[in-house]
């Protein structure tokens, strides 16, 4: 495991959430319920932003980023929380640095933050929020539950924690593509592994053991094809237990605040309101499958008409492909893109009046 040099002498200042001052709700909340009865109708936009987890990561990624010099900036007083140099990591580290889980999930969580930042600096027109795995800890910093401080000392926290429970026993995950789905999961069970990552339609990770993993791809479930991940180890699943309480004990340091935009849980996809909950979730994520599926259901639920996905992207745009029909997707991933992407955040964020 590499730890650099504290990059710089302090963090700077961060508000609580990154469209605003986090207490009194200053900017607008954006209401998913149905309108009262009698009141005027309008056919409603709603802006999903969502951040990737583990795995988007890719050598040199934020290159670009790195030449404005306000993001730049942000990024090394991210690494100052952190105590890597995060700027390197995300233009010089080669892949095999970068799947570091200690490493990897730092670098996700500041990168998203970081651009989200630029993207949206007092923005008030975001429906609702989500991350996938790690990621989840860039939305509760979007949602206002926890300063980006904050999330980056959990994240910190996070992966080292996780790397020292991958260590304990030899495990990984694989991704099953394709197949039926109860035939799928019957494998999985029958391999006394865990479906760690449930992405929707035809897309499941398995984790658990190199021994149960290699019971899985010799008794692969028809029409399936397996994927054995670049991953240190069975996230999400009873292995990363010692991580749990470890994760448990630096969150209990955090104070949390209500959500000011709704965001959804990893657990089951449920819009949560309290950052109570909310913190208490992440926390436990580390151990329970990411059920993805669950939280694009209730995307489709609350009408969300546009998904913009943070930096490094295009997992979590993929995935809605194929489970979001007709939702409009934007996967941001260099800074010539800002200003298209404001212009997406706009659009879908704008309400019209429907006709009589």
């Amino acid at each position: 495991m590499i730890l650099d040099d504290v990059a710089g002498d302090a963090d700077p200042p961060v508000p609580r959430s990154l469209w605003g001052s986090h207490k009194g709700l200053p900017r607008k909340f954006v209401s998913l319920t149905p309108a009262r009865p009698g009141a005027r109708r309008h056919s409603r936009n709603v802006l999903a932003i969502v951040a990737p987890g583990q795995g988007a990561q890719t050598p040199g990624f934020l290159a670009h980023w790195l030449e404005d010099p306000g993001f730049a900036e942000r990024l090394a007083g991210y690494s100052a929380v952190v105590g890597l140099d995060l700027a390197r990591y995300g233009t010089e580290a080669d892949a095999e640095t970068i799947r570091d889980t200690a490493i990897a999930q730092p670098l996700l969580v500041a990168s998203s933050l970081a651009v989200a930042a630029d993207l949206l600096p007092s923005f008030d027109g975001v429906g609702l929020v989500a991350g996938h795995s790690v990621g989840e800890l860039g939305a509760l910093a979007l949602a206002g539950v926890v300063s980006p401080a904050e999330a980056l000392t959990l994240v910190r926290e996070r992966g080292l924690a996780m790397a020292e429970a991958s260590a304990a026993r030899p495990t990984s995950m694989t991704a099953v593509i394709g197949g039926d789905r109860d035939e799928v999961l019957a494998a999985i069970e029958s391999a006394g592994l865990t479906p760690a990552n449930n992405n929707g339609s035809g897309q499941i990770v398995a984790a658990g053991t190199v021994e149960q993993l290699a019971a899985l791809a010799d008794n692969a479930p028809r029409r399936a094809r397996l994927i054995p991940l670049s991953v240190a180890g069975a996230f999400h699943t009873v292995h990363m237990a010692p991580a749990v309480d470890r994760l448990r004990a630096k969150a209990r340091d955090i104070h949390p605040e209500e959500p000011t935009t709704a965001l959804l849980s990893n657990a089951d996809g449920a819009v949560v309101s309290s950052g109570v909950e909310a913190l208490d979730r992440i926390v436990a994520q580390v151990a329970n499958p990411v059920r993805w599926d669950l939280c694009m259901g209730t995307m489709g639920e609350l009408g969300v008409t546009g998904l913009l996905e943070l930096p490094p992207s295009g997992t979590l745009t993929g995935i809605a492909k194929r489970n979001l029909k007709g939702v409009e997707l934007f996967s941001l991933n260099t800074p010539d893109q800002l200003d298209e992407a404001r212009e997406f955040c706009r659009t879908h964020s704008q309400s019209t009046p429907e006709s009589e």
